[in-house]
């Protein structure tokens, strides 16, 4: 079967964090040629793979570092990517990172006729719609997704847009700016309650790292246009999840912002090859087995 990725070159924006370093890893693995760019805001040069080729900087300066070079692909997750903080003390960050950063990776992908793969945020669909607006980070993402197509309609960009469902696995983050799995996974390895926003029975989708990973080749070899959402489409409330760790559970104030409910649409990323290959549960029961074993 011939190997779509084998030679191709492929910038990863945030290809030092979470999810952009295992793209990284993967695509090096298929014989991509990969370039990096991260501002290590949330990556970490531990995270870095052999045979990739790391540029630190902003992505508002992607013109100046890449004037000479063309990519076939460029894979857009380097953004500000937390809900919370976004409402409470980040906005000038989040404006940076998002608004100022993604328009230049547009101009940039449209001068060089590349496709670009650009990270939408699934925080858009939930609450009916509603919760697009309910946090600078939302909004931020739901009005790039906006503009992604707009290029596509105005100047032909080449593009697709994926939505990501609460991405669990290994190196998901802790801390501030932490997902949940990974918040919770610090705290049950350190022996410490569970905390869940009150009233706990807000509902997500949970994704595993691996199948987030088969989802985004798929999409870059053959997506078109909007709607690529990858996730599970089992979903579970936040203190669900918390008992599934088992242990004590600590409840606190609820926080403006926070959606109630998800909403996910498979259809597209389905249509394309892709299938659930994980669960959360399977997660968890990885999570518990560290404690045990020490």
């Amino acid at each position: 079967m011939t190997n779509f990725f084998e030679g191709k070159k492929i910038l990863v924006t945030g290809g030092a964090g979470f999810v952009g370093s295992h793209l990284c890893e993967e695509l090096s693995k298929l014989g991509a040629v990969v370039t990096s760019l991260d501002n290590y805001f949330a990556g970490l040069k531990e995270y870095h793979v052999d045979g990739v080729k790391y540029v630190e900087g902003h992505t508002k300066n992607i013109q100046t570092f890449f004037e000479n070079e063309r990519f076939d692909l460029v894979y857009h997750l380097g953004e500000y990517a937390r809900v919370e903080p976004s409402l409470l003390e980040d906005f000038d960050l989040i404006f940076d990172l998002n608004k100022l950063g993604t328009e230049k990776v547009l101009q940039y992908c449209l001068k060089n006729n590349c496709k670009l793969i650009y990270a939408g945020s699934s925080t858009k669909f939930g609450d009916g719609g509603l919760a697009r607006d309910a946090t600078p980070y939302a909004w931020t993402k739901a009005t790039n997704t906006e503009l992604v197509k707009n290029f596509g309609n105005w100047f032909g960009l080449k593009y697709a847009i994926v939505y990501f469902y609460n991405v669990t696995g290994g190196r998901e983050r802790s801390g501030k700016y932490g997902t949940l799995v990974g918040i919770y996974k610090d705290k049950f390895l350190k022996g410490e309650p569970l905390t869940v926003t009150s009233p706990g029975t807000q509902r997500r989708n949970f994704t595993h790292i691996s199948d987030i990973i088969s989802g985004l080749l798929l999409v870059g070899e053959k997506g078109e246009g909007d709607d690529f959402g990858i996730g599970d489409e089992r979903n579970y409330s936040v203190l669900e999840i918390a008992k599934m760790f088992g242990g004590e559970v600590t409840m606190t104030p609820e926080v403006k912002g926070t959606r109630t409910t998800s909403f996910l649409d498979t259809t597209k990323i389905r249509e394309l090859g892709w299938e659930i290959k994980h669960s959360v549960q399977e997660e968890i029961e990885k999570i518990k087995a560290l404690k045990t074993s020490k």
